[in-house]
């Protein structure tokens, strides 16, 4: 079965600074995590405030499940971390 992401829930996490989402592989759930800075390349003029960070987040959903499907196809671990340089 291939990486899906059924669950539409992010959340913000301003201590390790980033937005938390979660994939499924068959029974395996996949912890994702995508940096501030990632999603401030992203949207360019995204601010730091929570509200920002996630409207960032959504307007690009798409283009972070890509590159998080990339990701994990590349090291099929069950935490994944997503940075500037994977956009």
């Amino acid at each position: 079965m291939a990486l899906n992401f059924p669950n539409p829930v992010r959340r913000f996490d301003a201590g390790r600074s980033c937005v938390c989402f979660w994939g499924s592989d068959a029974s395996l759930e996949i912890i994702f995590q995508v940096e501030f800075e990632a999603l401030r390349k992203l949207g360019s003029g995204t601010g730091s405030g929570e509200a920002e960070i996630l409207a960032t987040f959504d307007q690009n959903r798409d283009t972070i499940l890509t590159a998080a499907a990339s990701a994990y196809a590349k090291h099929r671990n069950s935490y994944q971390r997503l940075t500037a340089a994977h956009f």
